[in-house]
């Protein structure tokens, strides 16, 4: 088991395009309302490569590798990047409460125990203006949730020096 960092900065308007956060399913009949083909026809083109957070946190592991911020196989590592995304935009977050350093550290050590029973965890602040940033950790190899997804870096990436540190980039 390893865990695998992401994480996003954009519009908010853009986050809120569900059709692009949820991966295409099944495809619609001949018969089916012309909104739910356009949905699928969006959702086939964009999700796969879209860098917007997927609505399921275990559906990152649907994407490319390269949206991989690292990759850690201790919880306690994992949570440390977690700690430096938030210490990071907790200045720019809108709400003055979110800013708050208790809570960020209570939010750091919930989600490395979450991660150390092989749970998700998925955060998202918005910032000044209409900026949303988001972050999430997801459990690999396998993953609770979603159990038949394999890993997205495959296991040759995983020993590669550096996976296992941390980046700013959002």
């Amino acid at each position: 088991m390893h865990h695998h960092g992401y994480a996003w900065l954009g519009e908010k308007k853009t986050f809120d395009k569900e059709s692009i956060r949820r991966p295409p399913g099944q495809a619609p009949t001949a018969t089916s309302e012309k909104d739910v083909v356009d949905r699928y026809r969006e959702a086939v083109a964009v999700f796969p490569t879209s860098d917007v957070p997927p609505i399921q946190t275990a559906h990152w592991l649907m994407k490319p590798p390269s949206m991989i911020r690292g990759t850690w196989q201790e919880s306690k590592d994992a949570g440390e990047w977690l700690g430096f995304q938030l210490a990071e935009f907790a200045p720019r977050f809108a709400s003055e409460e979110d800013r708050e350093v208790t809570r960020l550290a209570v939010l750091v050590k919930a989600a490395v125990e979450r991660l150390t029973w092989g749970g998700d965890v998925s955060l998202g602040h918005y910032l000044s203006g209409t900026v949303f940033h988001s972050v999430a950790l997801v459990t690999c190899s396998p993953n609770r949730a979603a159990p038949e997804f394999p890993c997205p870096a495959g296991q040759a990436q995983l020993s590669l020096p550096g996976r296992g540190g941390a980046t700013s980039r959002p």
